[in-house]
């Protein structure tokens, strides 16, 4: 009697221990040439038992199942259902269930996943998946120089150093030009050219145009008003800056700002151009200049690098339709000029002492893993 409960007992145990869990059972709307996937988790000594059927009878382009990420334990091509596929789960892990329709139509699956747990232990397990975000290192091997220390010499070696410098003012245009009435058989506008210092450039010496400056001025106001600057500047910038000698020099060399000018007398349209726009002013047509205006006198500096060589022009244009004019037209430019001579000196050179060494370099890479709901936990 008591082997006769003992067996029935074992037989119970086995028949709980096989019955079957669902895991899931859905229906699946797979769009056209798409990919629909199903993921859960399994422990070690499951039994995952997998049916799918195609709701028209028609056929399913690839359906598979894998231990993650693509250890393929099943797969069926162009079919149309599957039923109680038995797969046995080695390790605990997350599987994929990927149904793949490659036609122009959709697919309607039925989808059922059961699982029989390898004990009593395991019925509740948990199916429920996540994504984690791992890191992987490695590491690899290299030779690399390595820095045991330095060496210091010292290396006579010769450089270029100023040894003579001066700054001085040219003079570079200083013309009277007639500019016509409107009503002349001649043309009312005119123009005055001139054109920079060049710059020399060598080895051993260099003489650069560093500023320069222009007055335009009408008639005897404008002289008048020019002799008055030149006065004041000669008291005012005695002994300060004795490289300039015209008010236009001082304005160009900084050392002043402002000249007086004249508020009354017959005035004059300029413009300060190129050649180009030189040619656009006399045919009356419009231009670009670097400076313009109208007055019975102005001054304008320019520092600017791109302004400090070539030639340019001064465009006049008188007016008044009876009277000429006289128009004093002044360019004055403040030149650097440096000589240079060899000096000799002591460099200090620090050299590196380096030596091989074979060094072990981590290298991390970082990925998403699908793993089982209590992957990570103790």
């Amino acid at each position: 009697m008591k082997k006769i409960t003992l067996l029935l007992l074992l037989i119970s145990n086995v028949l709980m221990a096989q019955k079957a869990v669902k895991v899931t059972e859905q229906t699946l709307k797979i769009k056209p040439n798409a990919t629909e996937e199903l993921n859960f988790g399994f422990t070690e000594g499951d039994r995952i038992v997998f049916t799918f059927s195609e709701d028209n009878g028609k056929k399913m382009s690839e359906v598979s199942v894998a231990e993650y990420p693509d250890n393929i334990k099943f797969k069926v091509v162009d079919d149309k259902k599957v039923k109680k596929q038995e797969i046995v789960v080695i390790h605990k892990s997350a599987y994929q269930f990927k149904f793949k329709n490659e036609s122009s139509e959709g697919r309607t699956v039925y989808v059922l996943i059961q699982r029989i747990p390898p004990g009593e232990a395991a019925a509740n397990f948990d199916t429920a998946v996540k994504w984690v975000t791992v890191q992987d290192t490695t590491w690899n091997s290299a030779t690399k120089d390595v820095v045991l220390g330095y060496d210091t010499l010292m290396v006579q070696k010769t450089r270029k150093i100023v040894d003579y410098e001066k700054k001085y003012e040219e003079m570079v245009l200083d013309k009277s030009q007639r500019v016509n009435a409107k009503t002349t058989l001649d043309t009312n506008r005119t123009s005055v050219h001139f054109t920079l210092p060049k710059n020399l450039i060598s080895e051993n010496e260099t003489k650069k145009v560093v500023a320069w400056a222009y007055w335009v001025g009408v008639g005897k106001e404008s002289n008048d008003y020019w002799n008055q600057n030149r006065k004041m500047i000669v008291g005012a910038v005695q002994g300060v800056a004795s490289y300039f000698s015209t008010p236009l020099g001082g304005i160009a060399a900084g050392a002043i700002t402002n000249l007086a000018l004249p508020s009354n007398g017959e005035d004059v349209e300029y413009a300060l151009v190129n050649e180009e726009n030189k040619k656009l002013f006399m045919e009356e047509k419009p231009i670009k200049s670097f400076d313009f205006g109208k007055g019975v006198a102005t001054f304008k500096k320019f520092t600017e690098s791109n302004m400090l060589q070539g030639r340019y022009f001064v465009m006049l244009k008188n007016d008044n339709y009876v009277q000429s004019i006289d128009v004093n037209v002044k360019v004055s430019a403040i030149i650097e000029h440096k000589k240079f001579k060899d000096e000799t000196y002591m460099d200090r050179q620090i050299t590196p002492r380096i030596s091989k060494k074979i060094v072990s370099e981590p290298t991390i890479t970082t990925r998403k893993m699908l793993v089982t709901w209590d992957y990570g936990r103790k």
